[in-house]
């Protein structure tokens, strides 16, 4: 058997087990959510996730960009640097990174192969419970000397929420997934503040007074000091292009200790301005984690950093965009960052969606842009048809029409931006992006040989 057909094995046998990525949103509200069979697993493993610091980083929006950010750091301060985030994009080894190369399939069939005796004796184990322990394993195995860990859903129940961090990080909440987490921010940031430790720094990103007075309680109770960035840090968008953003942080130590003003200049690949925000968070984090590191290095990995679909610009003229904005919030700053580059430029939306989504708002924020919604739907039982999202379009006051599969979307959204010059944008869902992304590759390959 070769190593493609072991690792597709490998994978079938994690999805064999419950993926709550793949249920409901009225089944993922009565999971069964609780730590102790990730204690219990990782305890029978010999707790590898406690041979190397770690950053933990939860938040609704930004959480990946953050950690995505603090690994590039680390890389560059010399670490040899674990990443572990979800969902992934292209390929499921995406999810376990050293030093910004994803795991190779056949590493991740020899951790299949390892960790399958652990599993086999305890009962009700998920998907992302094993990929996360997967991940703790890899990075002992490998000789991981710093990781950065995203939350995959909340904070408090989540699988990654075992572990002792050297610092929590909370980025920018907003409403998602409230069937589970609660329909009101400080219900969400009640489960987000879940993370924070005993004695543990915390920083945190700008956040609505609803959610930072639950964060602050929580931090307070944990006798854990929050900095809060944009009051006890502050950072300035300085100029920006299509390349890059630059920004300063002040983080207020120096001028504390010399009276001197502190400032650090930092640019980032990464596009809008809520990326500036978690550059300033990123950044605040690896001061606040112990984890030595130069403000020279963290410079050298925010200019390296790579983060896929975050307003991925794939070409120009005609301008093609690639992005993972899933909710109301994300969809407002995603607006807000086309407004900024392309101010007088209208785009055709390919757009699929969960159906736990709030669409309507989301199409009302991005509605200022839209020339036309290009319905489709991702190849994943929780997407929505169709057929309803070009009725909500039409609730909107938005042009639409449905294309299936995303292929074929992306084909009719590139035959009309030919025409008229309009960008082709891909959100909604990060498994339509994903698609979207696959399908892009591939053309532009077959183009190359032809």
């Amino acid at each position: 058997m070769n190593i493609e057909q072991q690792y597709n094995q490998a994978l079938d046998y994690l999805y064999s087990f419950v993926d709550y990525s793949l249920k409901h949103s009225s089944e993922l509200a009565k999971a069964d959510f609780n730590l102790d069979r990730m204690f219990a697993l990782m305890e029978s493993m010999g707790n590898p996730q406690k041979k190397y610091p770690i950053i933990h980083v939860a938040g609704t929006k930004g959480k990946g960009s953050v950690s995505a950010l603090c690994a590039s750091a680390l890389k560059a301060a010399g670490y040899k640097t674990g990443l572990y985030t979800s969902p992934h994009l292209l390929d499921f080894v995406e999810r376990i990174q050293i030093d910004g190369e994803p795991i190779s399939h056949e590493q991740l069939v020899e951790l299949v192969e390892e960790i399958k005796p652990y599993v086999a004796k305890i009962e009700k184990l998920t998907t992302f419970e094993i990929t996360t322990a997967l991940a703790f394993l890899a990075f002992a195995k490998y000789n991981v000397t710093a990781a950065v860990f995203e939350v995959g859903l909340g904070g408090r129940l989540d699988a990654t929420n075992i572990v002792t961090p050297n610092v929590s990080v909370i980025t920018s909440l907003s409403y998602d997934h409230t069937a589970v987490l609660g329909n009101t921010l400080a219900l969400i940031a009640g489960e987000k503040a879940g993370i924070i430790k005993q004695n543990i720094p915390v920083v945190s990103s700008p956040q609505k007074d609803e959610a930072l007075e639950v964060l602050l309680r929580a931090a307070k109770s944990k006798d854990s000091e929050l900095t809060l960035i944009g009051k006890d840090v502050k950072f300035e968008l300085i100029e920006s292009s299509l390349n890059e953003q630059t920004l300063t942080i002040d983080d207020g130590q120096q001028m504390a200790v010399s009276g001197q003003p502190s400032m650090v200049k930092l640019q980032i690949p990464l596009l809008g301005r809520h990326q500036v925000e978690n550059a300033a968070t990123a950044y605040m984090a690896l001061k606040k984690s112990g984890i030595k590191i130069s403000d020279e290095q963290i410079q050298i990995g925010f200019a390296n950093v790579r983060w896929r679909a975050r307003f991925e610009i794939a070409r120009l003229n005609p301008t093609v965009i690639f992005d993972s904005a899933h909710n109301q919030d994300s969809f407002l700053r995603l607006e807000e960052t086309l407004q900024e580059y392309f101010p007088n430029q209208k785009v055709y939306l390919i757009f699929g969606a969960s159906e736990d989504k709030n669409i309507l708002d989301m199409f009302a924020a991005l509605k200022p842009k839209i020339e036309k919604i290009i319905a489709t739907r991702a190849d994943h039982p929780r997407a929505l048809e169709v057929e309803r999202i070009v009725e909500l379009a039409e609730q909107a006051g938005i042009k639409s029409e449905a294309v299936s599969p995303v292929k074929e979307a992306l084909k009719r959204a590139l035959e009309l931006s030919s025409k008229d010059g309009s960008i082709v944008l891909s959100a909604g869902s990060m498994f339509v992006t994903a698609e979207a992304m696959r399908e892009w590759k591939f053309l532009n390959e077959s183009t190359k040989l032809d």
